[in-house]
């Protein structure tokens, strides 16, 4: 974490522009119905308010596809987010232009302003210079805390950058790359990662990455079928990625030379169909019969998976070990999870990559009994992957800056 942060500095007079993660999921009538991520960003918006400074906020929410669509406006999210603050939050039916200028205008210090979604212009998908132009013009300086689209070169996250002379990391930015970036420089052992998710194409490059890296890699989910046809098995009608079997066998093949232990399960639940009251019965890994479908680990490899990780000093997860929003599928991810919350318990790291794990683990009720839950699905896999983040790497270097 070499980025120059919001602790680094006195906001005082100040008005700050911060890209925050509002994308939050609402119900038919608008209501939100997870709050999660506008908390996520209290801890910056407090420090810039707190200082006497101006917060300018700014986010996207949902895929409006570069027009206004009234169910995807931000305004619940700028009542919701002053019910955190304790105080109004005012609210901009633009984030750039007139409307956008006239809020911004009559701020006074220690207000705050929500503009509205960004990607109602889609400007702000293609990076295009001048909105990035117009989106800066409303601050002094900029913040980036938005974790979750820190892997895309946005015009709110990278193109922005380039009109202010400091550009800085906030608080949930900073914890998301201290616990990833330790969990991959200097992880306590044993340092297990536990892979799932349904294709094996969205994982290659972190399976790749953590070879060498990790202790034991342990393999569920979806993409597990690949690995299984790969090793000659009987897979029925199991999810299969029929491009990557080659691939599956030079992973399985790459891991005998590595230090990594690759671990698969042992058995699987299967059923015919996906739902709720879908007939299920459990069968080895190697022996799933015609006409059913692997859809969630098995008891043994529940009790295999325990054995491995119980252990572990540190564990990455990301990918749920099956169709967990069925009820006859889920039983593999929650033990996971509640092996996971477990194991912190005693002192272990455990860090889950966002995406349908982090919401795996908020229907288990055990969002605070782990380390860290990322609130970047896509930015945290591509941060496994051994890729630069253009969000991240846009912000000032602390090296490169005097302090302010």
């Amino acid at each position: 974490m070499n980025k120059v942060t919001v602790a680094d500095v006195n906001f005082r007079g100040r008005k700050v522009l911060i890209r925050a993660d509002f994308n939050v999921p609402l119900d038919s009538s608008g209501n939100i119905t997870d709050d999660r991520r506008i908390r996520g960003a209290l801890p910056t918006f407090k420090k810039v308010l707190d200082d006497g400074g101006m917060v300018i906020a700014c986010s996207h929410l949902g895929r409006p596809k570069g027009k206004p669509v009234p169910e995807m406006s931000l305004r619940p999210i700028a009542k919701r987010l002053g019910e955190l603050l304790g105080q109004d939050v005012l609210f901009a039916e633009d984030c750039i232009g007139p409307e956008a200028a006239n809020v911004v205008g009559r701020m006074q210090d220690g207000d705050c302003v929500l503009l509205e979604n960004l990607r109602f212009h889609a400007e702000e998908t293609a990076n295009d210079p001048e909105f990035a132009r117009k989106l800066a013009s409303l601050g002094d300086v900029y913040v980036n805390d938005a974790f979750g689209t820190a892997h895309r070169a946005h015009a709110s996250t990278e193109g922005v950058t380039r009109h202010f002379s400091q550009s800085l990391a906030g608080f949930l930015i900073e914890k998301e790359l201290r616990y990833l970036g330790n969990a991959l420089a200097d992880p306590a052992r044993p340092f297990a990662a536990v892979l799932g998710g349904a294709k094996i194409s969205g994982k290659i490059d972190v399976i790749s990455n953590l070879f060498g890296k990790v202790d034991m890699l342990l393999i569920g989910g979806g993409m597990v079928f690949t690995f299984a046809k790969a090793m000659g098995y009987e897979i029925g009608d199991s999810l299969l990625d029929e491009n990557k079997v080659e691939l599956a066998r030079e992973i399985i093949a790459k891991a005998k030379g590595s230090r990594t232990e690759l671990i698969f399960p042992s058995d699987t639940v299967v059923a015919t169909d996906i739902s709720e009251d879908a007939q299920t019965q459990v069968v080895p890994i190697d022996k799933i019969p015609a006409g059913m479908k692997g859809l969630d680990i098995g008891p043994e490899t529940i009790k295999l998976f325990s054995a491995k990780l119980r252990d572990a000093k540190t564990v990455v997860w990301n990918g749920p070990m099956g169709v967990f929003e069925y009820k006859p599928f889920a039983e593999g991810t929650y033990a996971v999870a509640k092996l996971l919350a477990e194991i912190t318990a005693k002192g272990a790291t455990t860090i889950v990559g966002g995406g349908d794990s982090a919401a795996a683990v908020g229907k288990a009720g055990l969002d605070n009994k782990l380390t860290h839950i990322s609130t970047g699905g896509g930015a945290s896999l591509e941060f496994l992957e051994g890729k630069a983040l253009p969000g991240v790497e846009a912000l000032t270097n602390a090296a490169k800056t005097e302090a302010v």
